[in-house]
């Protein structure tokens, strides 16, 4: 299985992934202001895996702030790390979880907080890999046999701590018999699909085909395609999914075209103190993405941009919600909440 990501005694080490597919290469990050640098230049991305990289953050801040300063420089690692990348609520769950046991041992000595830091972090990555596992189980059955799944964006082991969300379905899919293959959009403009869904499913020996994203129509209306699943980086407490730029476009095709479309997420990626998909913070990120490939230039000197880095599918193109204590269903207010308070 891909590791993503690893807690060590000199840091925190991740696959650079700006650098997939043609060089696997791991780098370092010695302190927490660089676990930061590279959520934000999404060296790691995805929002299982973003939340362990600063939950791993926190902890590592934390074993080099100074005794006597000990809590103010706490609060300044948590700051930056939340201030990163606003839409994946993942990260901030990451990080409250950390708070949350600071807090849980006030007055207890600095060495055991530290010691308990890394240790809770450690636990984080772990739970990550079990949750997406128990997700692609509750998935696996909803993936029609002998058909092509369609999948937009990367939510495989290089979203998460491994295994993944959205490929954890297909994964457990393949290894439950299921004679399928996979449809990848390449995801435009930072090519998460191209670059690392393909070459995640390569590794793995399952069939993948690579299409561009405006082919994605084309494909659903042609009854091949048996099931559409992706990802999330915030689900609203009505359903509506928070995604990779472009989902909304095919799940609205999805439907048009009578396709399931299904959305795999831990628990964490629920934010049931929004309403609707409405409220859900949108990353605009660099037009450098846009007007350049790579290094490359692709657009004339001038041309303005816009990059939402994000977009919200409203929950009535939502088939179902996949999370490791089940699958929610419409009416998605009643569904969530009944995972959530584990009923």
């Amino acid at each position: 299985m891909i590791e993503t990501l690893r807690w060590t005694d000199k840091g925190v080490e991740m696959i650079d992934q700006t650098r997939l597919p043609h060089v696997e290469e791991f780098v370092l990050c010695r302190d927490y202001q660089e676990v930061a640098t590279a959520i934000r230049d999404m060296i790691i991305r995805g929002a299982p895996a973003i939340g362990v990289a600063a939950a791993m953050g926190v902890a590592l801040g934390a074993q080099q702030a100074g005794d006597d300063t000990f809590d103010s420089e706490f609060a300044e690692i948590c700051a930056t790390l939340a201030a990163t990348r606003p839409t994946a609520v993942n990260l901030f769950w990451g990080i409250e979880r950390m708070k949350r046991l600071r807090e849980s041992m006030s007055g207890q000595p600095l060495a055991a907080v530290r010691a308990r830091l890394v240790a809770e972090a450690q636990i984080i990555h772990d739970e990550d890999i079990a949750i997406n596992r128990r997700i692609g189980a509750h998935g696996a059955p909803l993936v029609p046999d002998g058909k092509t799944v369609l999948t937009h964006c990367n939510a495989g082991a290089l979203a998460t701590a491994g295994y993944g969300t959205a490929l954890g379905v297909i994964r457990a899919a393949v290894e439950a018999g299921k004679k399928i293959d996979v449809f990848a959009d390449e995801t435009r403009p930072f090519l998460q699909g191209s670059r690392l869904t393909v070459w995640e499913l390569q590794k793995d020996g399952i069939d993948t085909t690579l299409i561009t994203d405006n082919m994605a129509g084309h494909f659903l209306r042609s009854g091949r395609i048996g099931c559409v699943v992706v990802g999330a980086d915030r689900i609203a407490g009505n359903g509506d999914v928070a995604n990779k730029i472009g989902t909304y476009s095919v799940a609205v095709l999805a439907k048009e075209n009578g396709i399931p479309f299904y959305v795999a997420a831990p628990i964490s990626t629920l934010d049931l103190t929004l309403d609707t998909g409405d409220k859900i913070p949108i990353e605009e990120r660099a037009a450098s993405e846009v007007t350049a490939m790579f290094g490359h230039k692709v657009a004339p000197e001038g041309t303005k941009v816009k990059n939402p880095a994000f977009d919200v599918t409203p929950n009535r193109y939502v088939s179902a919600i996949i999370t490791e204590r089940g699958v929610a269903r419409a009416p998605f207010e009643k569904s969530l909440r009944e995972l959530v308070e584990g009923k």
